[in-house]
């Protein structure tokens, strides 16, 4: 099903409609200020939209979204994010999510050349080469992918610990939490990877 151009603005008008009539106050609540507990930091990916398998509302979820959930450190968008969530915002977890099937982590293990992207995803083969005897164990390829999703979180939870913003704030007020989430997106699971800064 292909969603138009038109169709978008229809959608928006029945939602805005169905929240008037369902909750009266939710557009003067969403305006005031927002102090969401929660910075995500996830895939660009289409299929994995943070807050519906959160299930969470607007306003809960601080998000940002790039190729393979990558935090690069020399990255001013992510870093940015991640500062201001930390500082202004005073989240109590970010969250580091990467998904199974995940469409940058296989081009980044392809061996055909992506352009600009390639210096992205060479992030993902660093990942890979520190853990080439871990994955080369594995003989089936589905499952060598999938542990390099799950490897990949944990290497960009390690990269959220290195910003001195966020190292900082566990020192002085015991958060944020740092969490690695891996989503199934072939049956919708959410699972922790239970490391946890």
């Amino acid at each position: 099903m292909e969603l138009s151009y038109r169709k978008v603005f229809e959608n928006n008008r029945r939602w805005m409609a169905e929240k008037n009539r369902s909750e009266k106050d939710f557009f003067v609540k969403l305006s005031e200020e927002h102090q969401p507990d929660y910075l995500y930091i996830g895939c660009s990916d289409s299929r994995v939209p943070a807050e519906m398998f959160m299930g969470a509302e607007p306003g809960e979820v601080f998000v940002h979204r790039n190729i393979a959930n990558q935090v690069d450190l020399s990255d001013r968008n992510a870093t940015s994010v991640i500062h201001f969530a930390v500082d202004q915002l005073k989240v109590k977890h970010i969250v580091v999510c990467g998904h199974y099937m995940c469409g940058g982590v296989d081009a980044a293990m392809k061996s055909s050349k992506h352009g600009p992207l390639d210096p992205w995803f060479d992030l993902i083969r660093n990942v890979a080469v520190l853990n080439r005897q871990e994955l080369e164990s594995l003989n089936d390829v589905e499952a060598r992918y999938d542990r390099l999703v799950e490897l990949n979180v944990e290497a960009q939870c390690r990269n959220v610990l290195k910003l001195d913003i966020v190292r900082q704030s566990i020192l002085h007020y015991g958060t944020p939490t740092i969490h690695g989430w891996v989503l199934d997106i072939r049956t919708g699971e959410l699972i922790d990877m239970n490391f946890q800064y």
